[in-house]
Parts: C-alpha cells; structure tokens; sequence
C-alpha cells in the first residue's frame, strides 16, 4: 500500500517510474534481481521531492548512478531505486570551470571539455560511471583522480537540506570521500580544468582509450576493477600470479585478458560472483599474504 500511495505521488509530480524493473537492465554487470520501483529524477529539485515522498512513506530507497560498480544481490531490491540518469546539465565557464550534474557520464563529460578544450579529465575518459559515482568513490585512472579536478560538490544532506562543500572538505584519498560516511547525495559537481591543446587533449584521450580497449576486456560484462590496489602491489598481478586467471564458478569467471576483472560469461548470478571473489581472497591471501578488498558495492 505505501508503495501504491507512493506512485500516485509520483505520477502527479509526472516521475519516470516503474515497478519490478530486473536490475541487470541498469547495471554494466549484467547481474542483479528486480527492483521493487525504479524512479528517474528530471533534475535535482525533483530528485529531492521523491526522496521527501520517500520519506513520508517510510520507504528505504537506493542511489543508482550508471551501475558500473555495482553487484546486486540475486534475490533484488525491496526499495525505490532512485536514478539520476536525469542530471544530465552541463555548463562551462569563462574561467575554465565545468559545473555538471551528478548523472552526467564521465565519458560525455571528457567529450564536452575536449570541444572546449579543456585539459585534466583525459584520464577519465572510458571510465564507465557517472561524475557523481565518480566523486563519491574519487575514481581514478592513468596517474589521474577526480579529487585532483573537483572544485565543489553540491548535495542533499541526511535532512535533505542543501548543501556545498569544497574539494578541501571532501576528505578524498584512494577510492574513498566523505560522501562514505555522511550519506550526502551528490547532485551537482564543479570541476576546474585547464586551458589546452585540442589535438594534444584528443591524444590523450585516444591513447587512454586504445590502452583500455587493450588491457581490459571491454567486449564483456563486468563491474569494473574488482579489488582496490594494496599497497605496493595491484590486484590482477597477485591473482595472476596465483594462477586464477580463467577461473571460473558458475556464469563468473576472471579475465583471461585482466585477471582484476570478474566477467559474466552469461547468466551469472551475484552468488557465483560472491563466491569467486571469496575464492580469489582466500588463495592470495595463502600465497601472497595480501588480502584483497573489493572495490565493487554489493546491495
């Protein structure tokens, strides 16, 4: 009943909705029960009154970027999954600053500070997440990070009051901000890049690209990097090193082509995707001593 109540709500307020949506339809791993609803914002204001009405209904509700870091469990999610594929806004200042919105994804946004020619966010090019996902686990890549561009985040707080924070205030370090523990809701993100070279920024960018498309198996599912980087060392060495490139349980296998990365082969299931990841933790950690921590967000 509170979700019927709910869905009136939103179809006053004229809210993109559905029910039951299987959420392998929203994430790059292709893994992930159903949704109870699934809810798009038009922009930020409207964001903040689903949450509200969320709110008043006593209902739990899920961020949902571009589901590119993402495993979600089998069995779905009892929730309204909140998408900000909606905050699509971008805009570009005379002093070099990109103001965006949270959903924007990161590879529109390297294309639209390319026809500005705007340099520092080449690194970010191919990365499969939306700026706010971006910012929230400070992605990075190729000797780059987002905290080494953002200027100030804009977001609902846990009152769902509006907030503004800067960079020095985000507590960034590797794969990790401050959005972790206070629960904010990014909405809207100001970058501040510099004047550069067209051609040399598409190089870059071009570079960055064919070194993915070399190194990663982009032709497959996957959620991305699946373990962060332990000191000293990088994930896929280790597990290469022990031998588990190919190794597979169920529809989950990692890479042959980066064994960082756990690929669906088809019809992979989270619990094949759990249980290859325990798989992975136990053997490095009895061959290497390092135990591995994902970088992917289980819900």
């Amino acid at each position: 009943m509170r979700y019927q109540a709910l869905i009136e709500k939103l179809n006053t307020l004229a809210v993109d909705c559905a029910e039951n949506v299987p959420m392998r339809q929203h994430t790059t791993f292709r893994i992930g029960g159903a949704a109870r609803l699934i809810a798009q914002a038009a922009d930020d204001e409207q964001l903040r009154q689903i949450l509200l009405l969320c709110k008043e209904h006593a209902l739990p509700h899920f961020i949902l970027g571009n589901g590119s870091n993402l495993c979600v469990k089998d069995t779905g999610l009892d929730c309204v999954v909140l998408s900000t594929n909606g905050l699509q806004n971008k805009d570009v200042s005379d002093d070099n600053r990109i103001s965006c919105g949270a959903g924007l994804r990161l590879s529109e946004l390297c294309g639209f500070a390319l026809r500005h020619s705007l340099t520092g966010l080449e690194f970010a090019y191919g990365i499969p997440g939306t700026v706010g996902g971006a910012v929230f686990m400070n992605a990075g890549a190729y000797g780059g990070e987002m905290k080494d561009i953002v200027e100030s985040v804009r977001f609902l707080d846990e009152t769902l009051s509006w907030c503004e924070l800067p960079a020095n205030a985000l507590h960034f370090s590797y794969r990790h901000s401050v959005f972790a523990q206070n629960h904010g809701i990014i909405t809207n993100v100001t970058l501040r890049l510099r004047r550069g070279d067209t051609e040399k920024i598409k190089a870059a960018m071009d570079d960055v690209m064919l070194r993915r498309k070399t190194k990663q198996p982009l032709d497959m599912p996957s959620a991305g990097s699946v373990f962060k980087r332990p000191e000293g060392q990088f994930a896929g060495a280790l597990i290469e090193q022990c031998g588990l490139k190919g190794k597979q349980i169920g529809g989950a296998r990692v890479s042959e082509k980066h064994a960082g990365f756990i690929v669906n082969t088809g019809g992979a299931s989270a619990a094949d995707v759990r249980a290859l990841i325990a798989l992975i933790q136990q053997v490095v950690a009895h061959e290497t001593g390092f135990f591995l921590i994902p970088e992917i967000l289980f819900v």
